[in-house]
């Protein structure tokens, strides 16, 4: 039974792409659902000018990727609301 969770979370966490507008992170998923956090919820990305933040990639469909800042965040810790910094 645990196998089928996982894979079906698994399965929601897979991301087609990502992109950054007023310091804001978002995230289309497979599905056609499109996720958005504040950057200020992690603290290399709080740090951030605007144009290191725009330099997301996506890496593997599975976590976004910020080469210069060397952070990498996962969708699926995203979707369960694993941030760094309160609001």
């Amino acid at each position: 039974m645990s196998t089928m969770v996982e894979n079906k979370q698994t399965a929601e966490a897979i991301a087609i792409r990502t992109w950054v507008e007023k310091r804001m992170v978002f995230i289309e998923l497979h599905d056609g659902r499109v996720i958005a956090f504040p950057a200020n919820r992690f603290k290399l990305l709080k740090k951030a000018t605007d144009e290191e933040l725009k330099e997301v990639k996506l890496r593997g469909n599975f976590a976004l990727r910020w080469e210069k800042l060397d952070e990498d965040i996962s969708v699926e810790g995203i979707l369960a609301g694993r941030f760094q910094l309160p609001l």
